[in-house]
């Protein structure tokens, strides 16, 4: 079966002390309010086209820009992090998220194109220098937590996804205007990611004290300031993590569920919205439902990983995406189009955690190959889905969708890189009888 490996030396698990309970629930509020933040406003896209006064393809180019700040923050986020810390990096993209953001509530408001362009091109910097350094935190406690709890933290995203589109609901169902929304929303937000930066980058590699790690660990001696890693060290690790195959290829598997999962949030709602011409209200409701479906199967994901594996889940996982999607694309009625947003969230659920977990299969190299795969997934997520914007006036947001299917597949074709890396002999004087190892379904 497939488990994180322990970090104690002893080879059993961790208890888990109070700083890793506060580090662990800190970091599943942070996951979801970066849910909320993001997809309270891209449910609302309908309205910030009509405040912007422009067509969809010339949104898709506005989100593009959003896209291109995440391209020059991503490739170096992982350096970044490794440089000034995660939470100085948390900080800091927080910080530029209130000015994002505030620049973006300023041109829907004034209709001012070239405000919201700014802002949304600081907010995809931010972003990804706030994606990035979670991700290494969460796979940091599930280390010291010594059992799989990656998923829980990803549900913890679409929990918040789905809180922020029932928000936007919300605040349309009531007329308030987008721009009110966006503020409110922000600062809400901000408050208590500030509150709770500290705690969740409390067991992050590079915010672990050398001398107070014995209060982590149960046995074994706290590194001494002279084996401590050195960051100059850690920047060269992020950069040789992108000269390694296997942690490309679990790139790839990131890039397209987070593909699939960053075009629901940004093109949905419209897509229900134009293909069937229902409320803006329903769009919102149509992409709650699926990152409904997504929470759930992220719930119950650390139990069917373990059952039936990595690779197996993944492939299933896949061709349920691939299925809701087809059916999503060519439904000719609502209710139809609705089960294949859920099958399309069912299958988006599981993909982004397992490739995290493959990606930190080995502590001491954890944090560098989380870095590059989670860069995968930012570009992916604030890329992709607006290029795809691009097709909407041509073939509308529904058949749009269709070009996640080529994605999808790729993803099938190199699920194998999933599978749990082999585990070094024991010692002889230490051996113990060995687990079975993940089925290779």
């Amino acid at each position: 079966m497939s488990r994180t490996p322990p970090v104690s030396g002893s080879g059993r698990a961790l208890t888990e002390r109070p700083v890793v309970a506060r580090a662990r629930w800190a970091l599943m509020v942070q996951f979801g309010l970066f849910g909320v933040i993001g997809a309270s406003w891209m449910s609302r896209l309908p309205s910030v086209r009509e405040a912007l006064g422009i067509s969809a393809s010339q949104l898709g180019l506005l989100l593009v820009v959003g896209g291109l700040g995440s391209l020059v923050s991503v490739v170096s986020a992982g350096a970044v992090v490794a440089r000034f810390g995660s939470r100085t990096t948390l900080v800091v993209a927080t910080v530029g998220n209130v000015v994002g953001f505030g620049l973006v509530a300023l041109g829907t408001g004034t209709g001012g194109v070239a405000l919201f362009a700014v802002g949304a091109f600081l907010n995809g910097v931010c972003g990804a220098l706030t994606n990035v350094p979670i991700n290494i935190c969460a796979a940091s406690v599930e280390q010291h937590v010594g059992r799989a709890i990656l998923p829980h933290f990803h549900a913890a995203f679409s929990i918040g996804a789905a809180g922020g589109a029932l928000v936007a609901a919300a605040f349309s169902w009531a007329h308030v205007g987008i721009t009110v929304q966006i503020v409110v929303v922000t600062l809400a937000v901000t408050v208590a990611r500030a509150v709770l930066i500290a705690p969740a980058t409390a067991l992050a590699p590079d915010q672990v004290a050398p001398s107070g790690t014995t209060d982590l660990v149960d046995d074994g001696p706290a590194p001494s300031a002279a084996t401590a890693p050195r960051r100059g060290a850690g920047v060269r690790a992020a950069l040789a993590a992108w000269r390694e195959p296997r942690t490309l290829l679990i790139g790839l598997v990131l890039l397209a569920s987070s593909l699939s999962e960053g075009s629901a949030g940004n093109w949905l709602s419209i897509a229900v919205v134009d293909g069937f011409e229902v409320r803006e209200a329903l769009g919102a409701v149509a992409y709650g439902t699926f990152v409904g479906a997504m929470t759930v199967f992220r719930f119950a994901g650390t139990g069917l990983i373990d059952r039936f594996g990595r690779v197996s889940v993944l492939r299933a996982s896949g061709v349920s995406a691939l299925v809701g999607l087809l059916v999503f694309g060519l439904a000719p009625s609502l209710p139809l189009a609705w089960v294949g947003i859920v099958l399309w969230g069912c299958g988006a659920a599981l993909a982004n955690p397992v490739a995290i977990a493959a990606a930190s299969d080995d502590p001491a190299h954890a944090a560098p190959r989380v870095a590059v795969a989670t860069s995968f997934s930012t570009v992916a997520m604030l890329t992709a889905p607006p290029l795809l914007g691009l097709l909407v006036d041509q073939v509308g947001a529904r058949h749009m969708l269709l070009v996640i299917c080529a994605a999808t597949v790729l993803s099938l074709a190199v699920a194998g890189q999933v599978r749990p890396l082999p585990r070094p002999a024991p010692h002889p004087a230490a051996a113990v009888p060995a687990e079975d190892p993940e089925p290779t379904r």
